[in-house]
């Protein structure tokens, strides 16, 4: 059996991406990037028995890999000058999910979450217990300060100097939707947060719902942005629900939801979404997203502005 075509969608945040604001070097750098994480959870969707989450999970991972992306390595700043990590996944054949909440050490907090919806009873950890889980099931540990960079680190500096405890909206949070063979989808995503954050503050990318979402009767969804709107307007399950009682396209579906986003100065976000078909959506009320796509053909497209 010969089966139905792969999809694979990622995002690396969505922003305030001005036109011309980057150099063309560093334009290049984030397009080669969104390539290579697209090329990774292709490959892995062509192996025999490989499911939509091993891809999307792959694909996550070289994007936390980048120092590029808020999240995994590129993360930001906490307001106390450290990293706390936030990633979940979500598996739309059985609704199965897993989460992880202020990861401190762990390198890749993609796999961490999907540890949690496979090694454990629960959904989402968080903190010291999270971390120290992780490690229990064997996921690559670093020192806090592998995470550090220097342009995450004078964005803190800049915030600081401001004088006011006023998180910014950084772009870069990561995320993959994919679907395999056997036609189910799943969706992955990863953050940093937000920089000069409260410690302890948790966004939408861990709460299922939010900024995470899979179900084969639907659409998967991975969400970048303001994380306290996109909680508020519980913005991925939106997406779904949309679909399921409205009967909507996924393209009209995930429309509606940013539309109806608050108008913030210079945007809430955008989502990436893909129902059971392959049809998908990645809208956005910001200036820019990072994203591209993968189909059967092995055609990678990334975009950044809007085009």
């Amino acid at each position: 059996m010969k089966g139905l075509e792969v999809v694979l969608l990622i995002h690396g945040g969505a922003g305030t991406l001005r036109r011309g604001q980057m150099t063309p070097e560093l334009e290049e750098e984030y397009r080669a990037a969104l390539e290579k994480a697209l090329r990774a959870g292709y490959a892995v969707l062509q192996r025999r028995g490989a499911t939509s989450l091993d891809a999307a999970e792959a694909a996550v991972k070289v994007l936390e890999d980048s120092p590029l992306f808020n999240a995994g390595k590129g993360s930001v700043f906490t307001h106390d000058g450290r990293h706390e990590l936030d990633a979940a996944v979500m598996d739309g054949k059985t609704r199965r999910a897993g989460a992880v909440a202020c990861l401190t050490c762990i390198k890749n907090p993609v796999s961490a979450a999907r540890a949690v919806m496979e090694k454990s009873a629960h959904v989402l950890l968080a903190g010291r217990a999270a971390d120290l889980f992780a490690t229990g099931q064997g996921l690559e540990v670093v020192d806090p300060s592998y995470f550090w960079t220097e342009r995450r680190w004078k964005d803190l500096q800049r915030a600081l100097r401001r004088g006011a405890l006023r998180p910014g909206q950084d772009t870069g949070t990561v995320g993959a939707v994919a679907r395999d063979r056997q036609g189910n989808l799943a969706a992955a995503t990863s953050t940093g947060g937000m920089t000069n954050k409260l410690p302890g503050r948790v966004g939408d990318t861990p709460l299922i719902g939010a900024g995470t979402y899979a179900d084969n009767a639907t659409c998967a969804v991975s969400a970048t942005g303001h994380g306290e709107y996109l909680i508020r307007h519980v913005v991925a399950y939106d997406v779904a629900a949309r679909m399921k009682y409205q009967n909507l396209s996924v393209h009209d579906a995930a429309a509606a939801v940013i539309k109806e986003l608050p108008r913030l100065p210079g945007g809430v976000g955008g989502v990436i979404a893909l129902d059971a078909r392959g049809n998908f959506a990645m809208p956005f009320n910001t200036q820019g997203m990072y994203r591209g796509s993968i189909r059967a053909d092995g055609k990678a497209h990334v975009a950044i502005y809007e085009e």
